[in-house]
């Protein structure tokens, strides 16, 4: 209000008040207003800050003079864009860009056509740059700004020198320095008929890289009940004989491709516990049980006989159990692995490797040599993936701290030797790691999968211990393995940060382009494996099915093959 009182207003108003104050008495006197006239009796002096009413009264008096007044703004009648005085890359947003960490909103496993998709926005790009940005031989260089002279130094002025404008030469002149007329070339651009360059037409009218076409639809569906839905659990495999060897429950089921037969392999009954792990040894119909006791079993598939047992293999459940020949290996949530030779008749282990705090979920021999020379991959529910060589560690050989010291825990007598120490072990994941794979078709590369809160595929060299590649494929990776026939990866999911779950995809080794996605099941795909032709995997899920899936092409048969001399067929005249 004291800005009020010492506006104009206010002063006028006061100086009314003086003068009328001298005639008349204050209590006779009728309230006065200078601006607004004098208010009849009864009623209110309007306040200052009040609209004008729509009243008789003050239907013809002047609006309010505390207002505010409007400020004028002036408006052009047209509209000039400000231009960017970058070049045609950065006006048609055809700067390289870095390849940016997609948020986990964003992530999301592709789908079936995005081979196609991402072939057709390459090959966009590539026209798009053509055209936008011709090659530099062809365009002549943009002019430079002179240097500016510094205020202190005279300039002379200079005389231009005289130029021809126009100039004549002949075709004959063998001067090299003359330059061509380019349009005596039938071949110029200037004829085309195209309204894209050369080099974009060389594009278009390139071959495309054929894609592989995969079914998207399993050609068997089988029922499965009972199979648990337990993501550190390895319940199905395919042997070399053609059989898939099933855990439901407490039992073990085989299944014969060639003709579809079902038998029973056994029933460990609810006192010995669920089957936790089954597993084929790499030729032969040899398959190894691990239940959730920790006993573990070894069955002879073409005679349905158990042929070695061993009651307290481990103190807790058996996760992943991996062959070599004739050792036979396990993981279990007591955190050790085991290595047994089934042809002894011993129930101790020959050798014992601690190198996970927390459950041994996945195990992996390589294939590319025998017990002597292989290396074997674990991965833990601790995050961790160790890389062992029961030869003895070359770390460990080169005198490193704890190198051959007894595993705690192990009673006086146990062989623990420079095996028991890792040979690398890696850390980058950041959840359990149950998917394991080497590379058939490269000696000591490694893939390994993350679960749901790592969600990446991550490639090993095991020679130098070193990441080769990563991929973020935006779900939980709970199986990994390696084609025989091409050299492509399939994996499986589960939990995912998108719509997209539970789908088995196909991806191309090195460049992780994805081949093909395949979905169908509803739950998460815990359980993979592979027919022996490499040809065919099989899936199972928490949906207690399994879905048959033609993956691969057949494995193309050289020319010495088709044309044996050993074929008497073709020598029948």
């Amino acid at each position: 209000m004291s800005g009020l009182k010492n506006s104009p207003f206010g002063k006028r108003l006061r100086a009314s008040q003086q003068e009328t104050d001298d005639d008349t008495p204050r209590r006779n006197r009728p309230r006065m207003n200078p601006i607004f006239g004098v208010s009849p009796a009864g009623s209110a002096t309007p306040s200052l800050d009040s609209r004008p009413t729509t009243s008789s009264d003050s239907s013809g008096g002047p609006d309010s003079p505390v207002d505010p007044p409007r400020i004028a703004r002036d408006y052009g009648d047209r509209f000039v864009p400000s231009r960017d005085t970058g070049d045609m890359r950065t006006s048609y947003h055809l700067m390289e860009q870095e390849p940016s960490t997609p948020s986990k909103k964003n992530r999301i496993i592709p789908s079936e056509s995005d081979a196609l998709k991402e072939q057709a926005n390459a090959l966009f790009s590539s026209i798009l740059h053509t055209e936008v940005t011709p090659p530099s031989p062809h365009r002549p260089s943009s002019p430079t700004r002179p240097p500016v002279a510094s205020t202190s130094a005279t300039v002379t002025p200079s005389t231009p020198t005289r130029r021809r404008l126009f100039a004549y030469s002949s075709p004959s002149h063998s001067n090299p320095s003359t330059p061509s007329r380019r349009l005596d070339t039938p071949t110029d651009e200037a004829y085309s008929m195209s309204p894209v360059r050369a080099q974009s037409r060389q594009l278009l009218e390139s071959p495309r890289r054929q894609l592989r076409s995969v079914c998207k639809t399993p050609y068997r569906v089988l029922d499965a009940p009972e199979l648990a839905e337990d993501f550190y659990l390895n319940l199905v495999d395919w042997s070399s004989t053609n059989v898939l060897g099933v855990g439901l429950g407490t039992c073990v089921y085989l299944w014969t491709a060639h003709n579809a037969a079902v038998s029973k392999l056994c029933d460990l009954g609810k006192s010995a516990g669920s089957v936790s792990s089954v597993s084929w040894v790499q030729k032969g119909s040899t398959l190894a049980v691990g239940t959730l006791s920790g006993a573990l079993h070894v069955y002879d598939a073409s005679t349905l006989q158990l042929i070695r047992s061993y009651p307290q293999a481990h103190s807790q459940r058996i996760g992943a159990i991996a062959w070599n020949a004739h050792i036979l290996s396990s993981g279990s949530r007591d955190r050790l692995v085991h290595h047994r030779d089934v042809r002894e008749q011993q129930m101790r282990p020959f050798k014992r490797c601690q190198g996970h705090r927390q459950e041994v979920c996945g195990l992996k021999w390589s294939s590319d040599g025998g017990p002597s020379s292989a290396n074997l991959a674990s991965g833990g529910n601790d995050n961790k993936v160790c890389i062992w060589d029961l030869r003895g560690s070359r770390r460990a050989a080169a005198g490193l701290p704890n190198a051959g010291r007894p595993v705690p825990g192990l009673s006086n007598g146990d062989d623990t030797g420079p095996g028991d120490i890792p040979l690398w072990k890696f850390h980058e994941h950041t959840a359990a790691v149950k998917a394991l794979a080497w590379d058939p078709h490269v000696s000591g590369v490694l893939a390994t999968g993350g679960g749901t809160q790592d969600k990446h595929i991550r490639f090993w060299n095991t020679g130098t211990g070193t990441m080769l590649n990563e991929l973020d494929t935006g779900s939980q990776v709970c199986n990994l393995i390696w084609s025989m026939t091409s050299h492509e990866l399939v994996s499986t999911h589960g939990f995912s940060s998108t719509t997209a779950q539970n789908q088995i995809c196909i991806w191309k080794y090195p460049t992780l382009d994805m081949v093909a996605s395949l979905s169908g099941h509803t739950n998460r795909v815990l359980y993979l494996a592979m027919s022996p032709d490499g040809e065919t995997i099989v899936t199972g899920a928490g949906d207690e099915t399994l879905r048959f899936w033609n993956a691969f092409p057949k494995k193309e048969s050289g020319e010495k093959e088709r044309d044996s001399r050993l074929d008497y067929g073709k020598l029948i005249r």
